[in-house]
């Protein structure tokens, strides 16, 4: 198992049935992730991206065992995570998480020193002097100060207390950080420092990332490859800046042209895709469209997108796209967007 990926998911579904009604007489099902494939390697960022209600944090606690999953397989180094049962504290040991809000992920009754030392207690025995040592040793690697160990999170700022989830999820040396829109909530000076120290950590520890976001300029600072997500399907994969530079789906084009740019000429190239795209809502989950999920919303949508889900089809410059486009109009799958533009205005 020394050369298996360090985490590989193969068409992982994960469905919630939810009640409504007298006596929960009426139910529909929410179809949250819907067939998701990827791998990720040790010491590698794997950034997912997409819009809110795309399926990218139930992904991610699909992956922690904080949702159940309906089908597929999670292995982690190459054993199976839902055969684990007995050896769930080696899991949680190896596979860590660093969630959106620290102020909500924060228990503000304790003090530091007990939110970062409990990990080690649970896990490694450790009390006293010794825990105190390690983890004012974990604080000093994120950048904080022994004196803060007897404080707590309301007397942190946003990225201090940031600084302190990190802090804790790095007590347990894990292979696996799933970074939930980590940065989100801080402002942007903040946001830099925080991805510095994720890096800084990662090339100290090679510990591999999954990091969920849906600002595609934060995921191409820190990845090494990119899942764009929607309506629960990864529908383009590859390495950041090929998909940053030259998306092949148009679902990844439509959130490049959203992205606020500085330069005028891109921002006129992006004004003008935004134009043409259909103005249609993100789709429901619990009735997601027939054949190509993101046909509702796509200028180029054919008949075939509307009956067919596509195959996943390799692009030039690394990765693979699930688009139509791909096979029966390769002109515009991988096109920059300013070809777009051209192609879209023909």
């Amino acid at each position: 198992m020394a050369d298996a990926p360090l985490l590989e998911v193969e068409d992982l579904h994960v469905d919630f049935r939810v009640r409504r009604g007298l006596f929960g007489a009426a139910s529909y099902t929410v179809h949250a992730v819907a067939g998701v494939s990827f791998r990720i390697e040790r010491g590698e960022t794997l950034g997912i991206v997409g819009e809110s209600g795309s399926g990218k944090s139930t992904l991610g606690r699909a992956l922690l065992r904080l949702v159940d999953a309906t089908r597929g397989s999670i292995r982690l180094g190459g054993q199976e995570v839902g055969e684990l049962r007995g050896r769930m504290l080696d899991f949680r040991r190896d596979l860590q998480v660093i969630f959106q809000d620290p102020q909500a992920s924060l228990n503000p009754s304790m003090v530091v020193a007990d939110i970062v030392g409990e990990p080690l207690t649970i896990h490694f025995g450790l009390r006293g002097r010794e825990r105190d040592a390690r983890v004012a040793d974990l604080l000093e690697r994120v950048g904080l100060a022994t004196y803060h160990l007897e404080r707590y999170p309301s007397e942190f700022s946003g990225g201090q207390r940031q600084r302190i989830a990190v802090a804790r999820a790095l007590a347990l040396e894990p292979r696996l950080i799933v970074c939930d829109e980590p940065v989100s909530a801080l402002d942007v000076s903040t946001q830099s420092q925080a991805i510095n120290l994720l890096e800084e950590l990662q090339e100290s520890f090679g510990i591999a990332y999954l990091f969920i976001a849906h600002d595609l300029a934060v995921v191409r600072h820190i990845s090494h490859r990119v899942g764009v997500m929607y309506l629960g399907r990864i529908v383009e994969l590859g390495p950041v800046d090929r998909v940053h530079d030259r998306p092949a789906h148009p679902y990844t084009q439509m959130l490049l042209a959203a992205a606020p740019v500085t330069d005028v000429a891109t921002q006129r190239q992006r004004k003008a895709i935004r134009r043409r795209l259909p103005a249609t809502e993100l789709p429901s989950p619990i009735d997601p469209p027939t054949g190509c999920p993101f046909h509702t919303r796509c200028a180029h949508a054919m008949d075939i997108c509307r009956r067919e889900m596509p195959e996943t089809s390799s692009i030039d410059g690394g990765g693979w796209v699930a688009c139509h486009l791909q096979s029966v109009g390769p002109r515009l799958a991988g096109a920059p967007l300013d070809r777009m533009v051209a192609d879209r205005s023909a």
